[in-house]
C-alpha cells in the first residue's frame, strides 16, 4: 500500500553530515543489498523509501514522469530508479555502481549501499560490503540460490559482516509458495553452514508490491518472522571495541610556524590529551598536546573521529605512518598472507609486482606464491597459476619495506588493503590479510663490511645494468656482446645475461605462460642488482615484454643505475631473419606464445636508448652506448 499525506514528507538533507545531524540520538545501522543481477535490489530500497515517507513531492513527481520514460512496469511506478542514478543503469534497467541512500525510522537511522548483481561488477559489491553491519542477500524465488548468491554471500563472510538477511523475492510470481520458499532457504543454510555467520534470517517478499516490507503481508500466513524494516528496526548492532589506539597519519598540518600537528581518523580505540604515543616505524614517542577537530579543541577522541593531534614535542613522522599508544604497540610485517579479491580484467601473476596501500601506508608487493582459488560454488580449494577477474584466492605477498599489519578479523583498518598496478594507476585487487609469515621475523638483513663503493673503487669505474629488450631477432643479443666486447677492452669488468644462455640453468624451470615470463625477469632483474652490487657493468638481453616487469627491475635496480636500451627491430624483419626459426615455428601453431605473434610484447614508451635497424651499424651502436655510460 502507498503511503499517505506524502505531501508532508520530511525535506531530506543534502549530505551526509547534515542528514546524520539532523538524526542524532538514533543509533545508525549500515546495511547492503546484494544477490545476482535482476533479484530486485533496486526496486526493494526503492520500496522502503517510499514507505518510509523519505520522498518530497519534487521527488514523486520526478519517479513518475522516469518511471513511464525509463520504467519497467508499465503503468506503474518503477522504484528501482530511486536508487539507479546513472544513466546507463537507467537505460539497460540494472545497478552499475554502488548507490547510497539515507533512511531514518522513528527507531532507527539507516545507511543503505545498493550494489551491483552483475558478475563484472563484483568489485563494487566488496565497496559496499566493507563497511556494512548487515547483508540483506536477494534471491529471486524462481531462480533459488545461483552462484552469484553464493559469490555474495562468501564476500559477506569474508568482509566481517555477521547477521544475513535471506529476502526470498518476487514471491508474488510463483503465488507465495510456501515450499518454494522453504526449500530456498535450506538450499542456502546447506552452503552457508561454513562462512560462520552469527545469524541468518530468512523473509518471504515482494518489493514490487510491497508484502513484508513494512507491512506483515495477508498473502503468507505461514510466515511469523519479521518484516524486513520490522528486521532492520531492531537487528542488534555490535560497535568492535579496542583497548589499542589505531591513528594513521594522512598528513602533517603546518597551517603556520606555531602549529605542527598530524591529521588522521582514528582507526581502533581511542586517544585523549595527555596520552604518550610511538610512531610504530622510528618508535619514537611522545605527549598529546592538544586535539583538534572542526569544531575546536577536544580532550578525547574515538574511532570514526577525523582530528590532528599536536604533541608536545618534535618527532619525525608523515603521511603513512601509524600512531599507537606508546605502551600497546603494533606489529609490523613485510610478508603476509591473504585472502584477495581479484578486480581486474587483467590477470593477476605471480612474482608481478603492484603498490599496496594498508590504511595510509604505501609500498610496492608481489605475488610471492598464488596457494589457490576458491571454488564459489562449492568452496573447493582449485589449484591456480594466475588470478582472473572476481577470482577469490589465498595468496602469499613480499612487500619492499616493513608495514603496520594486523589481522583482517582482529582490524579492518590494519588488516584490509588494496592493490594498485604500477602503470594503469587501477585499482585491481582488495585483500584481508589473514596472518604473517613467520619467516618475515626471522630473516634480517646482515651488514657487509665492503660495500659496493668499495669494490666499484677497487674496479676503477661504477656499477651498471644495460637492459636490453625487443622482440626475438631484433639484435638484442649481437649488440649486447658487441659491447661487452669493447667495455673489456677497455678494461671494464662486465657480465652479459643472457635469455637462453639462463634459461639452461637457474631459470630452466620457467615456462612460457604470461606468469613464467614475469617469473623469469624477476629472477633476471635480482641477480642483475646483485652483480651490479659487486661493482659490474651488466647486461642483459631479453625480450621482456611487459612494461611492469621493466618497470619494476628499473625501481629494483635504481634509477640512476638502470639504462634501457630498445632494440625497435620491427617484427616484419624479425621473422624474415628468424635465425632460430622461432617465427616459422609460431606461424605454424607450435610455439603458442611467442612474443609479438601469440604473446603481446610492450614496446618501450620512453626507452634511454632507441636502437632501429638499419639506422646504425654495430660499432655505432656500441659507439653510442659506450657515450652514455660515460656520462
Amino acid at each position: 500500500m502507498a503511503p499517505k499525506a506524502l505531501a508532508t514528507a520530511p525535506q531530506m538533507p543534502s549530505t551526509i553530515e547534515a542528514y546524520l545531524e539532523q538524526q542524532q540520538g538514533q543509533d545508525l545501522l549500515r546495511f547492503i543489498t546484494c544477490g545476482s543481477v535482476d533479484d530486485g535490489k533496486s526496486t526493494m530500497i526503492g520500496r522502503l523509501l517510499w514507505e518510509s515517507r523519505q520522498l518530497t513531492d519534487d521527488q514523486l513527481a520526478t519517479l513518475k514522469s522516469e518511471s513511464k520514460k525509463y520504467g519497467t512496469q508499465g503503468a506503474d511506478i518503477d522504484f528501482a530508479l530511486l536508487v539507479d542514478g546513472l544513466s546507463a543503469e537507467r537505460e539497460q534497467g540494472i545497478t552499475i555502481d554502488v548507490a547510497y541512500r539515507y533512511i531514518a525510522t522513528d527507531k532507527r537511522k539507516f545507511i543503505v549501499a545498493d550494489t551491483p548483481g552483475h558478475e563484472q561488477y563484483t568489485r563494487n559489491m566488496v565497496t559496499g560490503a566493507s563497511t556494512a553491519d548487515v547483508a540483506i542477500l536477494l534471491v529471486d524465488a524462481r531462480q533459488g540460490v545461483v552462484t552469484q548468491t553464493r559469490r555474495h554471500a562468501y564476500l559477506a563472510s569474508l568482509m566481517g559482516i555477521g547477521q544475513v538477511v535471506l529476502a526470498v523475492n518476487k514471491m508474488d510470481l510463483i503465488d507465495f509458495d510456501q515450499d518454494t520458499f522453504q526449500r530456498t532457504l535450506e538450499s542456502f543454510q546447506s552452503y552457508a553452514q561454513t562462512l560462520g555467520f552469527e545469524k541468518i534470517t530468512a523473509i518471504p517478499l515482494s518489493a514490487l508490491k510491497g508484502d513484508n516490507i513494512t507491512q506483515r503481508s495477508s498473502r503468507t500466513p505461514w510466515y511469523s518472522g519479521p518484516t524486513l524494516m520490522g528486521y532492520l528496526e531492531t537487528a542488534e548492532i555490535t560497535a568492535p571495541t579496542s583497548d589499542r589506539l589505531v591513528f594513521p597519519v594522512q598528513w602533517v598540518n603546518r597551517p603556520d610556524a606555531t602549529f605542527r600537528g598530524f591529521s588522521g581518523y582514528v582507526g581502533e580505540g581511542k586517544v585523549s590529551v595527555g596520552d604518550e604515543v610511538r610512531v610504530t616505524l622510528s618508535g619514537q614517542t611522545a605527549k598529546v598536546a592538544e586535539i583538534v577537530s572542526m569544531d575546536g579543541a577536544m580532550q578525547h577522541a574515538e574511532r570514526g573521529d577525523a582530528v590532528t593531534l599536536r604533541l608536545d614535542r618534535e618527532i619525525d613522522a608523515s603521511r603513512g605512518d601509524i600512531i599507537s599508544l606508546s605502551d600497546k604497540p603494533l606489529e609490523t610485517t613485510d610478508q603476509f598472507e591473504a585472502i584477495l579479491v581479484w578486480m581486474s580484467e587483467d590477470a593477476g601473476l605471480h612474482g608481478r609486482n603492484y603498490d599496496i596501500k594498508l590504511a595510509s601506508q604505501w609500498a610496492s608487493a608481489s605475488i610471492t606464491n598464488i596457494k589457490y582459488r576458491v571454488d564459489i560454488n562449492t568452496l573447493a580449494h582449485d589449484a591456480s597459476t594466475q588470478l582472473l577477474l572476481n577470482d577469490i584466492s589465498v595468496c602469499t605477498f613480499a612487500i619492499s619495506k616493513p608495514l603496520v599489519y594486523d589481522s583482517y578479523q582482529h582490524s579492518k583498518t590494519l588488516g584490509s588493503f588494496i592493490l594498485v598496478d604500477r602503470i594503469s594507476n587501477a585499482t585491481v585487487a582488495a585483500g584481508m590479510i589473514t596472518h604473517s609469515l613467520r619467516r618475515a621475523q626471522n630473516v634480517h638483513k646482515q651488514a657487509l663490511s665492503i660495500s659496493r663503493e668499495n669494490r666499484e673503487k677497487l674496479n676503477g669505474h661504477k656499477g651498471k645494468v644495460i637492459w636490453f629488450t625487443g622482440l626475438s631477432g631484433s639484435g638484442k643479443s649481437t649488440l649486447a656482446n658487441a659491447l661487452e666486447v669493447e667495455l673489456h677492452a677497455k678494461g671494464y669488468r662486465t657480465y652479459l645475461l643472457d635469455g637462453d644462455n639462463v634459461r639452461q640453468g637457474l631459470n630452466k624451470d620457467l615456462g612460457f605462460t604470461d606468469a613464467d615470463r614475469v617469473e623469469n625477469i624477476r629472477r633476471i632483474a635480482e641477480v642483475a642488482k646483485l652483480m651490479m652490487d659487486a661493482g659490474m657493468v651488466v647486461m642483459t638481453a631479453f625480450i621482456s615484454p611487459f612494461r611492469r616487469e621493466r618497470q619494476m627491475a628499473r625501481e629494483l635496480i635504481g634509477e640512476e643505475n638502470f639504462v634501457e636500451v630498445y632494440v625497435s627491430t620491427p617484427l616484419e624483419v624479425c621473422e624474415q631473419r628468424d635465425v632460430k626459426g622461432l617465427y616459422k615455428k609460431a606461424r605454424s601453431g607450435q610455439l603458442p606464445n611467442l612474443s609479438g605473434v601469440g604473446s603481446p610484447y610492450e614496446a618501450p614508451l620512453a626507452a634511454d636508448i632507441e636502437l632501429g635497424v638499419g639506422e646504425m651499424t654495430v660499432g655505432e651502436s656500441v659507439g653510442k652506448m659506450v657515450d652514455i655510460l660515460k656520462s
